[in-house]
């Protein structure tokens, strides 16, 4: 991308009609969109009644899928593509994050990044990298795309929440265990669930895990560590 990307998606405004305390954006996964992520809100606007939901499309559209966009293109490197990949969006979606905090006068504190594949490697890219600690981060079907970049890179441990099937054709399941193994070295507060059988997909437990740790990350605002990762 030359310029900027400005990115734009479905917004769901707080269920109680009321002013937005806190926000989250849901990053979807290669070849879906913000109109399909956006179908978590309805799951979890009871337990959030103050929430604002934003799910933005990524800025490339993604060949083969029409109406569906990408985080970045998809190569046949197994690391190197993912790695660079991920770095792409990077300024188009933290441009977006400060636009819509200042909005709605929200602070990152007031702010969890919800992830679905493609879109759990950014948030987990992007959060940690971010100088103010975000409330949460949740990552479905994903994964933690070089650790090594994230210790010397990385500003503050927002807590993090895992799913991920076992049963998963298009990230390996191995790759929770992985995630899991280098956060918590890293000083992260991580909680991971196994969906038994589970494809690429979210099942009704997945649902039931991130709107408890939603409620709980937003429940009132939290101070998290900002220290740089060393």
């Amino acid at each position: 991308m030359s310029e900027l990307a400005r990115l734009d998606g479905p917004i769901v405004p707080p269920a109680s009609g009321g002013d937005a305390h806190s926000m989250v954006i849901l990053l979807h996964g290669f070849g879906s969109n913000g109109d399909d992520l956006i179908a978590l809100a309805p799951y979890w606007r009871d337990l959030l009644p103050n929430t604002v939901f934003l799910a933005p499309n990524a800025p490339q559209p993604c060949p083969g899928a029409p109406g569906g966009f990408q985080w970045w293109a998809l190569t046949g490197g197994a690391g190197g593509g993912r790695e660079a990949g991920v770095r792409q969006p990077a300024p188009a979606l933290n441009a977006f994050i400060d636009a819509q905090l200042a909005r709605y006068g929200l602070t990152e504190d007031r702010l969890a990044l919800v992830g679905f594949s493609q879109g759990t490697m950014l948030a987990l890219h992007i959060a940690p990298r971010r100088a103010h600690a975000l409330a949460g981060v949740v990552g479905y079907s994903g994964m933690l795309v070089d650790p090594e970049a994230l210790a010397a890179e990385g500003q503050t441990r927002p807590p993090v929440l895992l799913v991920h099937g076992d049963a998963d054709p298009m990230v390996p399941f191995t790759a929770l265990r992985e995630a899991v193994t280098s956060l918590t070295a890293l000083g992260f507060e991580i909680e991971a669930h196994t969906s038994p059988g589970l494809g690429h997909s979210i099942d009704a437990a997945g649902l039931q895990l991130g709107g408890s740790f939603l409620a709980g990350a937003l429940a009132s605002p939290r101070r998290t560590s900002s220290e740089t990762l060393r």
